[in-house]
């Protein structure tokens, strides 16, 4: 069975055709955003390009993409991870009830249907799903490569549907740090085995001589509200990859390894030997916290000095 694939991207970021190409010759369709040479799509065996060069707001968006998709009765629709389409896409596929998955690695056509492959469990596992209707995929562009296949392309300028039930009543700018953590090379990252919030000095401390950035586990984020989200590390919080990441009385947990797992190296300070974070770290320490960092500090201290 031939089945449509709708790839929502730019004319310089076509990689999720490579991703649509491993259905069974599948009818692509490339719903072009901004400017470019739809017909240059062609050389990767897309036969049809829309067209939409004006920006549109996501609402507006997600209601051009139904339309569009029921006139076209698309099998997959293929898009690209961004803040755009992380807020434009759910908003289409809760409009069709339609499944969402995303960081898909993989699809494979199985008769009328079609499995996906897809990262989960933060980055933990992957897990395979078979999909019988239509269903939205999401992925970064650079982990796929089309391969050639010319074919004749025609394209059509899409016009954006105007919609008139969302209203900015105002706007607020969120405070910025000095840092992006996600960005940090170092960080010092604190959980719940602080007693209390003036604690934390101690790894303020250790931070400052290092050049670090603070993060922490979730509770001292979401519950005790100790420190803002932006300090938030894990799977509902940053994702960081640094050079050095040491935790200093975090337990481990998923959620929290979820969003730390590509550093470099890892460094676990905790007084439990049975902490999952033991298993997960290049070196740990098992040690009272409030005995040991100062102690690391002063003697950082002393060596950065010579």
């Amino acid at each position: 069975m031939e089945m449509k694939a709708l790839v929502i991207g730019s004319i310089n970021d076509t990689g999720l055709i490579g991703l649509a190409q491993r259905l069974e010759k599948p009818e692509i369709h490339y719903l072009l955003i901004g400017s470019g040479d739809a017909a240059q799509l062609g050389k990767y065996g897309v036969s049809k390009v829309y067209q939409l060069a004006a920006p549109v707001d996501e609402t507006s968006f997600a209601e051009t993409l139904v339309d569009l998709i029921n006139k076209e009765t698309y099998s997959l629709v293929l898009a690209p991870v961004s803040k755009y389409f992380k807020t434009a896409i759910p908003m289409a596929a809760q409009k069709m009830s339609a499944p969402l998955l995303v960081d898909v690695v993989d699809i494979k056509q199985v008769g009328n249907a079609f499995t996906v492959v897809f990262n989960g469990i933060g980055n933990r596992a992957q897990v395979t799903i078979k999909v019988t209707d239509k269903a939205f995929l999401m992925s970064p562009p650079t982990r796929f490569k089309p391969s050639e296949n010319p074919t004749g392309t025609t394209t059509e300028t899409l016009q954006p549907k105007s919609v008139g039930v969302i209203k900015v009543v105002s706007t607020e700018e969120k405070p910025k740090g000095g840092v992006r953590i996600e960005d940090a090379e170092l960080i010092v990252s604190v959980g719940r085995g602080f007693k209390k919030q003036d604690d934390l000095k101690l790894a303020f401390e250790l931070a400052e001589v290092l050049g670090a950035e603070i993060g922490c586990s979730r509770p001292i984020a979401a519950d005790l509200k100790w420190l803002g989200e932006d300090h938030w590390v894990g799977l509902s919080g940053h994702k960081v990859r640094p050079k050095l990441y040491l935790a200093i009385g975090i337990s481990g947990q998923p959620q929290h390894l979820a969003g730390m797992m590509e550093s470099k190296t890892v460094v676990v300070i905790n007084n439990d030997p049975n902490a999952p974070f033991f298993k997960n770290c290049d070196y740990g320490v098992v040690e009272d916290l409030y005995k040991f960092v100062p102690a690391l500090t002063k003697r950082l201290k002393e060596v950065l000095k010579k």
